[in-house]
């Protein structure tokens, strides 16, 4: 067996037509599959090549929130990868913009930014160094804050991650 990587998340949420709307406006996610009654919407990424990256389906305005990571076990968030630390920065600019943005860490082989959606669920938004770039910190579990400028003066704003 080769597993390839993961493929999409499905989430439940209160509303999946308020997250199909979120995903839009912020990421320009594409809708692939809706019900028309809001039961559950299918959304790709815009440079994805997947079917679909994330699905929501609805539970109802009164579904509790989440309460994984501190009573309960759960996931914790998912990641959405961009190629370049221009499109980071960008990404920035749009949660600063959307009040969603929760975080920013430098994580040595990635730059991390992290958000909320309209449930408040976390989600990370990050660019992989290039693994050239990694030396030690491709063994370490770092958390320290992001210097987003900083990184960009380092490694330019145009510099694809993953290569």
């Amino acid at each position: 067996m080769s597993i390839k990587g993961m493929n999409h998340a499905v989430l439940y949420v209160r509303d999946a037509r308020a997250h199909k709307e979120f995903y839009s406006r912020v990421f320009g996610f594409i809708t692939n599959i809706e019900d028309k009654n809001g039961q559950f919407v299918f959304m790709r990424a815009p440079s994805s090549n997947n079917h679909h990256d994330v699905a929501f389906f609805s539970i109802g305005k009164n579904a509790s929130p989440s309460n994984a990571g501190q009573k309960s076990v759960g996931l914790y968030h998912i990641a959405w990868e961009v190629e370049t630390l221009a499109e980071l920065e960008e990404v920035k600019k749009t949660l600063e913009k959307e009040g969603c943005l929760v975080g920013a860490s430098d994580h040595g082989v990635n730059k991390s930014l992290y958000g909320v959606d309209p449930d408040g669920l976390e989600f990370e938004v990050m660019w992989l160094v290039p693994e050239k770039f990694w030396g030690d910190a491709e063994t370490a579990a770092i958390i320290e804050p992001l210097n987003l400028p900083g990184e960009i003066e380092k490694f330019g704003r145009e510099l694809k991650g993953r290569n």
